[in-house]
């Protein structure tokens, strides 16, 4: 008779840290044929189906992933909330390279795990993927947003996440400023992937001084291919570099112990996913610091609006016109936060929760 092993400490660790984030949900996946590793977080389900981008990476381990999927879930409930809209929080990663390991193959076996969950994950891109990657996903499930354009799709939603962040930047300047007028500010764009270029977009139009920083060549070459205005800068250099405005635009946890204390800005204000290495202890340290930070899933939901509006039925305008109220959300979460001495980020946090709990209310009595 075959006997089964006692949990090991890594399995009770991922049952302890579900409980502490208040997950619902953890989903591994696993295929020899295709070589594919894959982790679907299932954060909170009360206001609808957990909906969130798939994110490809090279992690240095299986640990390093499941703590990212575990915090992209979470703060994909919050951004959900926050936007008002009628979804849950949920994320996938695979684990990879996505520039040597990606395929069909795999992309469709992935397709078959999400299908496998009914519809209560609903994926869309995210880092290291596109949206011909999501075409091969939505082969095997229904359970996806974000196709291309050419298949009813909303298409690419990083022009919108880029809008959005651009909305919570110029509200930052205006809490700050005076003035949500970015002419003449020096703004670091950390990361000019697709969200990012899009972002610089915008600052160049406004007349801001623009730095970037990436860790892909290829992404610098494009950006100032498009923008020879910019400034290309060191990416370890850029903490220490003088600027205005701080825009993380990359992977998470740029803000940490280390990172603040060398930062010379103002604001930070970008589109990455969980900047804050650790929420309380960062937010307070930005403030003792003198620096405003507009809540990442606040500012950078413009994409899970644009994604949203597929579902619902896409209105380019009015997914834009939608993301423009990330303005007077983020003017009304600095207010919150200073009226209840709350960091910005703790005050975005409790004011998406609160809709969360009123709504698991409702649901009770249905």
């Amino acid at each position: 008779m075959q006997t089964i092993d006692k949990p090991n400490a890594v399995e009770l660790n991922v049952l302890k840290d579900m409980g502490v984030m208040n997950h619902e949900q953890v989903v591994f996946c696993n295929d020899a044929t295709t070589g594919l590793k894959a982790i679907i977080g299932i954060h909170n389900t009360v206001l609808g189906p957990a909906l969130g981008g798939t994110r490809m990476w090279h992690y240095a381990n299986d640990a390093e992933a499941l703590e990212d999927v575990l915090r992209l879930s979470r703060g994909m409930t919050f951004k959900a909330a926050i936007s008002g809209l009628n979804l849950g929080g949920g994320k996938a990663v695979i684990i990879g390279d996505s520039r040597t390991q990606k395929n069909e193959a795999l992309l469709r076996r992935f397709g078959k795990f999400v299908d496998s969950l009914g519809g209560k994950y609903i994926t869309a891109e995210d880092v290291g993927m596109g949206t011909a990657d999501i075409e091969y996903i939505s082969m095997e499930t229904d359970h996806v947003t974000g196709l291309p354009e050419y298949l009813g799709g909303t298409g690419d939603p990083s022009p919108v996440t880029a809008y959005g962040v651009y909305m919570g930047m110029k509200a930052s300047a205006k809490h700050v400023y005076g003035s949500d007028d970015l002419k003449g500010k020096t703004v670091a764009v950390q990361g000019c992937g697709h969200v990012g270029q899009y972002l610089v977009g915008h600052l160049v139009k406004e007349g801001a001084k623009v730095l970037v920083a990436d860790i892909f060549e290829d992404n610098l070459q494009e950006c100032t291919h498009k923008y020879p205005i910019v400034q290309v800068i060191d990416p370890k250099k850029i903490y220490e570099t003088p600027m205005d405005i701080y825009a993380p635009c990359a992977l998470g946890g740029t803000l940490n112990n280390e990172t603040i204390e060398k930062l010379k800005c103002t604001i930070v204000a970008g589109a990455a996913n969980n900047q804050l290495k650790v929420e309380k202890v960062n937010g307070e340290q930005l403030i003792q610091k003198g620096i405003v930070y507009a809540p990442d899933f606040l500012i950078n939901s413009g994409g899970l609006i644009n994604v949203y509006g597929e579902i619902m039925g896409y209105n380019k305008e009015a997914a834009l016109k939608k993301a423009e109220f990330i303005y007077a959300v983020t003017l009304e979460i600095f207010k919150y936060a200073s009226e209840n001495n709350m960091t910005n980020g703790e005050a975005a946090i409790h004011y998406a929760q609160r809709r969360i709990d009123q709504m698991a209310k409702i649901n009770s009595h249905l």
